[in-house]
């Protein structure tokens, strides 16, 4: 389908620089623009590759100022991030959805099916199973017994969802995900073996969550583990057993979470971060990658970096410090050397 700028620009409530009949079928990157693809400009850093993309239009800001002229048809908006988000979740939204069930799967009969779903080939959902209207499970997932997923949910291919576990509305779980599997409890007994100590805990996640491919969810070892509305998880994390994390709350890549502790909500949490068990972390805080928080955070919108994590201001000026230890060393043992040639010289 073919959009022109004039189209777009009325959609985004933008105004367009250029020829409004310039027209579009596909988006690229601005840097890899070619003809009849729509681009965007937001970061300064790519502004050199709107003087020669092959893009036919570009969304920038309304205070771009261009240092020279641009060949492209331009379309000014507020936002130039935001407004190419929106179009490109018109798109996804524009696709037509899977609907139907495969004869290869599973299904048990006490399953409660809504209305417009999709199950794939060789997925099995079992006992006592409610599925809400919309929704779709992907081929070769599995969901146990008594599951609930709310309308619109979106299970990709290879997702487990463990027995108990509750999925809200419009929920996205990407490939190869675990919800529900067992927390990580053993007890030491007098043969100084590890017994394993039950988890009869159940996963709660509240609508409009996301969670990226591979990530686990463990199960609660009593009551739940629980993701509040919004909260987005990349690829990759983990999810320790009773960790309750708040709405909104981002987390990318590698990190995790050990048991029982309590994020809040609106939260940022970087890659490969490690938090520490039975801690809190008020809401609004952000925790830069690689950062181990050992320690409850109680102040509402700290920034904190390190292992052990302490506020960032104090952080970056020690590692200032720590960057030159070695410089300081040498400046250190001159100092020593010219003490003791004083010395010696005194003494004579």
């Amino acid at each position: 389908m073919n959009f022109t700028a004039a189209m777009i620009a009325d959609y985004l409530k933008g105004t367009v620089e250029g020829n409004p009949d310039a027209n579009v079928n596909d988006v690229s990157k601005i840097e890899e623009g070619r003809e009849g693809t729509l681009s965007f400009l937001a970061n300064p850093k790519y502004e050199k590759y709107i003087y020669d993309t092959q893009s036919s239009i570009v969304i920038v800001n309304d205070d771009f100022n261009p240092q020279k002229s641009v060949a492209t048809t331009l379309i000014r908006v507020k936002n130039a991030y935001k407004s190419f988000a929106a179009l490109l979740r018109l798109y996804e939204q524009s696709k037509p959805k899977k609907t139907g069930i495969s004869k290869l799967a599973s299904i048990a009969e006490s399953t409660q099916l809504g209305d417009d779903i999709y199950v794939g080939d060789f997925t099995v959902v079992q006992e006592n199973v409610t599925l809400g209207d919309g929704v779709q499970l992907y081929p070769q997932v599995f969901i146990g017994d008594n599951v609930s997923i709310g309308e619109g949910s979106i299970i990709y291919p290879g997702v487990k969802v463990y027995e108990g576990s509750q999925i809200g509305a419009q929920v996205v779980i990407h490939s190869g995900a675990i919800i529900g599997s067992d927390g990580f409890g053993f007890a030491p007994n007098q043969e100084n073996n590890y017994e394993k100590v039950p988890q009869i805990g159940t996963v709660i996640i509240e609508d409009y969550v996301e969670i990226g491919s591979n990530t686990t969810v463990d199960r609660a070892t009593m009551g739940s583990t629980i993701l509040h509305k919004g909260v987005k998880l990349d690829n990759l994390i983990q999810i320790a057993h009773n960790v309750e994390v708040g709405e909104n709350t981002v987390m990318a890549a590698q990190s995790g979470i050990a048991g029982s502790a309590k994020v809040g909500k609106n939260c940022m949490i970087g890659g490969q971060v490690a938090i520490v068990g039975h801690l809190s972390i008020a809401d609004g805080v952000k925790v830069a990658g690689q950062s181990g928080v050992a320690k409850s955070i109680g102040n509402e919108g700290a920034v904190v970096q390190g292992s052990p994590s302490f506020d960032f201001g104090p952080y970056q000026r020690s590692y200032v410090l720590f960057r030159n230890l070695p410089k300081l060393h040498g400046q250190l043992k001159d100092l020593e050397k010219k003490v003791k040639e004083l010395s010696t010289e005194g003494k004579s």
